[in-house]
């Protein structure tokens, strides 16, 4: 299940800049029921904003599922330019085929231990997970969605892809961003789903259309948040859906079962504070990337009609050990205060939305934060 919260922020202008003022990202967080209800292994989301004034929620109408074939014909079609491309996921016509060439590409010495072995638990609970939701075409659509990202992880592990500090979303000639949607959209119970306060979303959008910025300060759920999000506005807020630049820790960058998804999304790349000392010959490099990170926000945020969500907390929320309760982790106010001021200094007018999310059932974190991501 997913929770969005936002409120919306008042704005100041002044002769060169758009002042900000948003509420207390900790009350606005709390504003809202946290109740959870899953259903089987599809679960249930919901998309809400909070409001000084009593919304309306919409019931999410899922979009007809088009896109696996049409991401293994992608996939397809790009590979003709990718001489030498081994096709031994793609031509798997069974489920064992898949893991079969999982062992053979590992027996090759094309796939390291660890990465094949990833893709393997992978696969299992993706299988799982659908097969249990009771979809009629789960058969078909575990086959055809991991033949098509285990290919992809494939190619990265051969030719590793390295993030810019802005990345702008891969849509050709593979189609990346629609192949997620494909992926994660059989997770989800759009039946029991809902778009809270969705007044709010349309007003973001107006906002973007006049020019202005909008940020979402987010808590963050799992590693799906960015799927789970579009997913549940592609029909109604499409522009949104498709155009948000989320903040990415460096895992999602460099990990090569994370990074066929974070390359389908627009990503302002950045080494979380919580980790910057873990290995503390990396520091200084670190620093120097977010530094740059930044700057491309800045230049983002100048040019206007841009939309950034960002999880100030720096990490995945962690449900209270004893209660098993969750609650949005605390926000680091030196985030906070670093969105507002780009914000404010952008040259435009600039809206901040405090905004939640609770997801954790489609890919839940680790009970506990790890020394290394």
């Amino acid at each position: 299940m997913m929770i969005l919260a936002a409120s919306s922020c008042r704005l100041f202008k002044t002769t060169n800049t758009a002042r900000v003022s948003s509420p207390s990202p900790r009350v606005a967080l709390t504003s809202f029921s946290l109740a959870i209800k899953a259903s089987a292994r599809r679960f249930r989301c919901v998309v809400y904003c909070a409001s000084k004034e009593r919304g309306m929620a919409e019931m999410v109408e899922e979009k007809k599922e088009t896109t696996v074939e049409a991401a293994v014909a992608s996939s397809s079609a790009s590979e003709t330019s990718e001489l030498g491309h081994s096709r031994t996921f793609l031509d798997a016509r069974t489920d064992q085929d898949l893991l079969l060439g999982i062992r053979k590409e590992m027996e090759a010495g094309r796939l390291p231990l660890n990465v094949a072995q990833g893709m393997e638990e992978l696969y299992q609970n993706y299988r799982n997970a659908v097969f249990q939701s009771g979809n009629p075409k789960a058969e078909e659509l575990v086959l055809s969605n991991m033949a098509v990202l285990l290919d992809r992880i494939f190619m990265d592990v051969k030719d590793p892809f390295v993030f810019l500090p802005y990345h702008k979303a891969i849509r050709e000639p593979f189609d990346y961003y629609m192949f997620v949607q494909s992926y994660i959209r059989p997770l989800i119970d759009f039946r029991d789903s809902y778009v809270g306060n969705i007044s709010l979303f349309y007003e973001m959008e107006e906002k973007l259309e006049q020019g202005d910025n909008i940020v979402l300060m987010s808590n963050h759920q799992s590693e799906a948040d960015p799927a789970v999000i579009p997913l549940l506005l592609e029909t109604t807020n499409p522009n949104i859906a498709e155009n948000l630049t989320y903040v990415a820790g460096d895992r999602v960058i460099t990990d090569p079962l994370c990074k066929p998804f974070s390359m389908g999304r627009n990503l302002l790349c950045v080494y979380s504070k919580k980790h910057m000392n873990d290995v503390p010959e990396l520091a200084e490099m670190k620093r120097k990337a977010n530094t740059r990170s930044l700057k491309e926000m800045a230049l983002l945020l100048r040019e206007g009609s841009n939309i950034i969500w960002i999880a100030p907390s720096g990490g995945r929320d962690r449900p209270d050990p004893v209660t098993k309760e969750w609650y949005p982790a605390p926000f680091d106010s030196s985030s906070v205060d670093n969105m507002r001021r780009l914000t404010e200094h952008a040259g435009v007018p600039g809206h901040i939305y405090p905004f939640a999310i609770l997801c954790y059932d489609i890919m839940p974190p680790p009970p506990q934060v790890c020394s290394f991501y």
